[in-house]
C-alpha cells in the first residue's frame, strides 16, 4: 500500500507568518517519514508553494489551486490530507478549511464554524460563558467605534488587558495600569486587526491544556503551568525560554487537574473540534476562569502540545498519526453516506 501525501500547510497573512512556519518545521520532524510522505507547503497571499525538497531549500512550485496539487518531477503530487499549522488567517479563522472543504480534501484541525468562532476571542468566550464557563469582564471595539475610556474602564477595571480579537501569539497586547495609557494601546491592537478585546485582569496561575480526537475518543493532555518572568505572557516570555518557566505537569492538586482535563474535553465537544486544540485558563481564587481556545496551536519542539505529549509518555509521531488517521477514517465514511 502506497503512504498517504501529507500537506504541512504554513506561512499566512499575520504577524504569525514566521511563527507558522517554525510550526511547519516542527511538525515536519516530527512525522513519521516511514508511514507518511510530507511536504511543507507555504501559503502567504496568493502566492501558494510547496517545498518538496524541504523548507531550507530554494526551490518553490506553485501550487495547483484548483486540486491543491504540485507538478514535481515529471509527475503531479496530489495530497490525501492537509495538516494546518498557520496562526491566523487564513488558517485559523476557518477561510482554508473552506477552501479544502470545497475541493474535497480532508484537513488536521477544525472545520468552518470552530474555527471562525474561535477566531474571535470576544464571541468565542460570551458562547461559552452561556455553558457556565467563567470569564474576565470585557469590551469589545470596533474601528469605527468611538474610544470612550471611562465606559471601557467601568467594565473592565484596571488593570486591563488590550490585545486583538483575532490575533495570537501576544501581538499587539498591552496590560494597562493607568486610564491616559487606554488609547495608545487600543492603537497599538488595531494594528494586528479590525477589532480589539479589552479584558478585566485576573491574578492568578495561568494553565494551559491540551485534547485531541482519535478514532477511539478524546484524549486529554497533561497540564501545563505558566509562570512568566514578564509583566505578564507576552511576545518574548512565549518564544524566549529564559523569560518564562513551563512546568508539565503542572503543580495542581489531581482533583484540579481533572477539573482542567474534563473542562477542555468539555468545549471541545461544545465546538465541535477536530485534530488537537489547547485552551488557556487563569486560576484565580480557587475559580477557573477560560482565556481563550486555540484550534491551531504552535508545534514548534518547545511548544506546549509537544511538551504535554512528552510528558504523557507519547512521541508527536503517534499524536500525529492518531489525528491523521481519525481524520482519513471520517473522510471515508462520510463519502460513503
Amino acid at each position: 500500500m502506497s503512504m498517504k501525501n501529507i500537506a504541512i500547510v504554513a506561512g499566512g497573512d499575520s504577524s504569525e507568518y514566521g511563527i507558522s512556519l517554525k510550526s511547519a518545521a516542527g511538525l515536519y520532524s516530527f512525522i513519521d517519514k516511514s508511514r507518511y510522505e510530507a511536504c511543507i507547503v507555504i501559503l502567504r497571499g496568493q502566492d501558494w508553494s510547496a517545498c518538496p525538497e524541504g523548507i531550507e531549500s530554494s526551490l518553490r512550485i506553485p501550487i495547483d489551486k484548483n486540486d491543491f496539487s504540485y507538478p514535481y518531477r515529471g509527475q503531479q503530487y496530489c495530497f490525501d490530507l492537509a495538516w494546518i499549522t498557520i496562526h491566523g488567517t487564513p488558517g485559523e479563522n476557518g477561510l482554508l478549511q473552506g477552501y479544502f472543504d470545497l475541493i474535497g480534501l480532508p484537513y488536521s484541525c477544525c472545520g468552518v464554524l470552530p474555527a471562525a468562532l474561535t477566531f474571535n476571542k470576544y464571541v468565542c468566550n460570551i458562547y461559552l460563558n452561556r455553558f457556565g464557563l467563567e470569564i474576565a469582564p470585557s469590551v469589545l471595539l470596533r474601528k469605527e467605534d468611538p474610544i470612550d475610556t471611562d465606559r471601557i474602564l467601568a467594565e473592565t477595571g484596571l488593570p486591563c488587558f488590550v490585545k486583538s480579537n483575532v490575533g495570537g501569539s501576544s501581538f499587539g497586547t498591552s496590560k494597562v495600569k493607568a486610564a491616559e495609557d487606554l488609547p495608545k494601546a487600543i492603537e497599538l491592537a488595531f494594528g494586528e486587526g479590525n477589532e480589539v478585546l479589552v479584558e478585566g485582569f485576573l491574578s492568578g496561575t495561568e494553565l494551559t491544556n491540551g485534547c485531541y480526537k482519535t478514532t477511539k475518543g478524546l484524549v486529554s493532555l497533561p497540564v501545563t503551568e505558566v509562570v512568566s518572568k514578564n509583566e505578564f505572557f507576552d511576545y518574548e516570555a512565549k518564544y524566549d525560554p529564559g523569560k518564562a518557566e513551563e512546568i508539565t505537569p503542572a503543580r495542581i492538586p489531581g482533583s484540579r487537574r481533572d477539573e482542567i482535563q474534563q473542562t477542555t474535553a468539555r468545549i471541545y465537544k461544545l465546538l465541535d473540534c477536530k485534530g488537537v486544540i489547547r485552551v488557556d485558563y487563569i486560576l484565580c481564587d480557587e475559580k477557573l476562569y477560560l482565556l481563550e481556545v486555540n484550534t491551531t496551536p504552535g508545534m514548534t519542539a518547545t511548544s506546549f502540545i509537544p511538551q504535554q505529549v512528552k510528558a504523557a509518555g507519547m512521541t508527536m509521531a503517534e499524536m500525529m498519526e492518531q489525528i491523521i488517521e481519525d481524520n482519513l477514517a471520517n473522510t471515508k465514511i462520510s463519502d460513503h453516506v
